[in-house]
């Protein structure tokens, strides 16, 4: 069987690393020549494995296409290849048959990294005693094909999963799945606010009897998923009681009944993360953790880079890099996250989003939203007369008129509400510049 890999960014690697590994005749592609693409130009010429620039021909002749994640599963000679009956399917398809060990799959429009990685804090926290294994991958770290050598038949796999790894999945099945929350997001990609849950949706309807199906109670396209699955399912809510599952009452996380732990425990900030450690204690629980094992790790978790972030104080000033929040809605639960002072930074590339939900919360708790990038005239367009706006063009002039302006007990948040790729190589290079910048500002005058 010949099967061609698009796109040789980390995961196109992992998955060329796979099947090489696996015996199969492999081939690779990219919209990039062969002499830009450094690490994968190493790989494939150490693996031998042939290089051909993305044309339509390139697609002819395979017997399977694996995907890359960023890679339109639209494209036009893909659902040519479909039609002549070849498999089109993502790294994540391709690592289903042989990750071995039991899998968490977590998605979500946000707070997918943070749970995912709560969940591995908790499992490895909890399993220090037991010995059982756990590894964490898939949109964030290593790909899913890359965790197949270290996969144990004892142990679990936790995976951030996004639309577009779900999206071309058929069998891959999560025994325990997660959605966190679904909104608006990645309309560029999938064209439709439908297509794009549908999407997110393929991960409980892969489940099996005896799975478990962990959904957000308060979000109606989460719960309509629950219709969608043969999994057990099991609820989460911060806004009443819900069972089988957990909710936040009075200030209290309580799981399966029982009292968790305190809100005011959980060491990161903003209600959604309260939301986010619901979601994770019901998933470490049906993985045989223990209430105390859950809270005690819980407590101990130090959140996630380019996640509400606190960057430092300087002249009284607090600095929090929030670099991940590349949808409105991202945006929408930092701000919910901070009483008020804020200067906000937005902009960056547009995803096809509406800005406009973020008029009422800037014109209650911003002093100015500071606008950069290629989205800068459409978000000040849709945001007109809310709050005041700053066309600060650039991360370092935005930083720069904050820390000028703002009095002491303000915050300034880095929260674009938008794709990177304009100014920056990923939503994490623009949280390091910011940090970086923030840093180095010297005491004001």
């Amino acid at each position: 069987m010949s099967t061609l890999v698009v796109g040789m960014k980390k995961s196109g690697m992992a998955s060329v690393s796979l099947l090489v590994r696996l015996g199969a005749a492999v081939r690779a592609t990219d919209l990039k020549p062969l002499d830009q693409l450094g690490q994968a130009r190493e790989l494939l010429t150490r693996l031998h494995v042939p290089f051909a620039p993305q044309t339509p021909e390139v697609f002819a002749d395979c017997d399977r296409i694996v995907l890359s994640p960023d890679v339109p599963a639209d494209l036009p000679p893909l659902v040519e290849a479909r039609r002549r009956g070849v498999p089109v399917i993502g790294e994540v398809e391709l690592a289903a048959p042989f990750l071995k060990g039991r899998t968490i799959g977590v998605t979500g429009s946000n707070g997918k990294t943070t749970t995912t990685s709560l969940i591995g804090h908790i499992l490895f926290e909890s399993g220090r005693a037991s010995g059982v294994p756990v590894q964490v991958g898939g949109n964030i770290g290593v790909p899913v094909t890359a965790m197949v050598e270290t996969s144990s038949a004892e142990g679990w796999n936790v995976l951030e999963l996004s639309s577009f790894q779900l999206e071309t999945i058929v069998e891959f099945r999560a025994h325990i799945g997660l959605a966190l929350n679904v909104t608006q997001n990645h309309l560029d990609r999938h064209h439709t606010f439908e297509r794009y849950a549908a999407a997110k949706g393929r991960l409980f309807e892969t489940q099996q009897t005896g799975d478990f199906a962990i959904l957000n109670a308060d979000d109606p396209v989460c719960a309509a998923y629950a219709d969608r699955t043969a999994a057990t399912v099991q609820w989460f809510s911060s806004r009443r009681k819900v069972s089988p599952g957990a909710s936040l009452c009075n200030g209290k996380l309580v799981l399966d009944g029982k009292l968790l732990m305190e809100a005011g425990q959980i060491p990161i900030r903003g209600r959604h993360n309260v939301e986010n450690v619901l979601a994770a204690a019901i998933a470490a629980a049906r993985a045989g953790a223990a209430h105390q094992q859950i809270a005690a790790a819980v407590r101990t978790f130090q959140g996630v880079e380019h996640r509400l972030e606190f960057v430092r104080s300087a002249g009284g000033i607090d600095f929090y890099n929030d670099s991940k929040a590349t949808s409105v809605d991202a945006t929408l639960k930092a701000l919910d996250a901070f009483p008020g002072g804020l200067w906000v930074i937005l902009g960056g590339k547009d995803k096809g989003l509406d800005y406009a939900a973020l008029r009422e919360p800037l014109a209650a708790k911003a002093r100015a939203a500071l606008l950069i990038g290629a989205a800068a005239a459409k978000i000040a367009d849709q945001l007109n007369g809310a709050v005041p706006l700053v066309d600060a063009k650039t991360l370092e002039a935005a930083i720069a008129h904050a820390y000028q302006n703002a009095t002491p007990g303000d915050t300034v948040l880095l929260a674009p509400a938008c794709a990177s790729f304009d100014q920056f190589k990923s939503f994490e290079h623009r949280g390091e510049v910011f940090k970086q910048i923030v840093n180095q500002l010297h005491p004001r005058h």
